[in-house]
């Protein structure tokens, strides 16, 4: 007979199972390799979804040129001026020298030609891909945030030691740049012995599709140094207000050399003495991979200036809108930035075909 059982009786539990340690390692090993498996993957659709929006903003910044072109006589907008005030978007043709007449004016950036403010609209120059979406403007102005480490102005001032510093007419970041053949600089006043930049007319472009129209700024990872003044030591000025250096004089160099290049006179007008820079490696004119041009000032070497952040290319923004992914060194070879140098006045602005290093 079955007795119920008592208070003082026993009562009999199945017992519970725990995972074992090796079972315990086994998932933990398991999810190690999922997190091995996809974190690459991942990052691989991050910089294409990165590359994707900064090739989206370049074609954004293309169209704001197709429009300022249509409202301005079809010229394409000098790169920058120099201000006529501290504040606002005038400048004077009188003011646009060899150096500035009144560095605390500061520079009236295409950026705000463009997109006059900092609204969404700005945000096209902007680029994930670089460091702070983009470089700060030469004169950042008074927000410390606005400036990077090492950096100083035009008139020697630094975000922690001045007060009522100069600012530049140009949005907050800036993630590309403009050709330099077909955004002038400023120097429209004569000079002696040097050539002077003139406006340049889309009509002038014989092929817009095969002519670049910008292109994404090297970041040098290091505080924007890749676009430092090669004077500079220690802290150092920003050069984000200036394009992109194409071509070299034939007997003189990139950068500012440029506007020293003989002007032929007379029938000489057709006798190039521009040329693209050698893809020589051992000429050293032209660094095909970002990761091989270190630190330092790339503003005198050209096409350099030009970044490929995405897999060892870049996007770049053709006269006619359209974006293409290539590298810098594809470029050159190509041809893809004109066929003369716009930008400059005198004979002889045409490019050489045959391009060799400078004696």
């Amino acid at each position: 007979m079955n007795r119920p059982m008592g208070r003082d009786s026993l009562s009999f539990t199945s017992p519970r199972r725990a995972f074992t340690l090796i079972e315990l390692l086994v998932v933990i090993a398991i999810i190690a390799l999922l997190i091995g498996i996809l974190l690459p993957a991942l990052g691989k659709a991050r910089a294409s979804a990165q590359a994707v929006v900064a090739g989206t903003n370049a074609r954004g910044v293309g169209q704001g040129v197709a429009v300022y072109t249509a409202e301005n006589k079809s010229f394409f907008p000098p790169s920058y001026m120099y201000g006529s005030q501290e504040t606002g978007l005038a400048w004077s043709v009188a003011d646009q020298q060899t150096s500035n007449p009144t560095p605390v004016n500061g520079y009236v950036h295409w950026s705000m030609a463009l997109f006059d403010g900092e609204g969404t609209a700005g945000e096209a120059f902007e680029n994930p891909v670089l460091s702070n979406g983009g470089a700060p403007r030469t004169n950042p102005g008074a927000d410390e945030e606005d400036w990077e480490d090492n950096q100083r102005n035009d008139v020697n001032q630094t975000a922690a030691n001045a007060q009522n510093l100069p600012r530049d007419r140009q949005l907050a970041r800036v993630g590309f740049a403009g050709n330099g053949a077909i955004f002038p600089r400023n120097k429209f006043q004569s000079s002696a012995g040097r050539r002077l930049n003139r406006l340049v007319k889309e009509s002038e472009i014989q092929n817009t599709a095969r002519t670049i129209l910008l292109a994404e700024l090297y970041d040098s990872g290091n505080s924007w140094s890749s676009l430092a003044d090669p004077n500079d030591v220690g802290e150092f000025t920003i050069k984000s207000h200036r394009p992109i250096t194409p071509f070299k004089g034939i007997s003189s160099g990139f950068g500012d050399t440029v506007y020293n290049e003989p002007s032929i006179p007379g029938p000489g007008a057709n006798v190039p003495r521009f040329a693209y820079p050698s893809t020589d490696p051992d000429v050293g004119e032209l660094v095909e991979n970002d990761e091989d041009k270190g630190e330092g000032s790339m503003l005198d070497r050209g096409v350099d200036m030009a970044g490929q952040p995405h897999g060892g290319t870049g996007n770049f923004c053709f006269v006619d809108g359209h974006v293409e992914r290539l590298t810098t060194l594809e470029t050159v070879e190509k041809r893809l930035w004109g066929d003369r140098f716009y930008s400059l006045t005198g004979n002889g602005t045409r490019i050489r075909l045959d391009p060799r290093p400078s004696n």
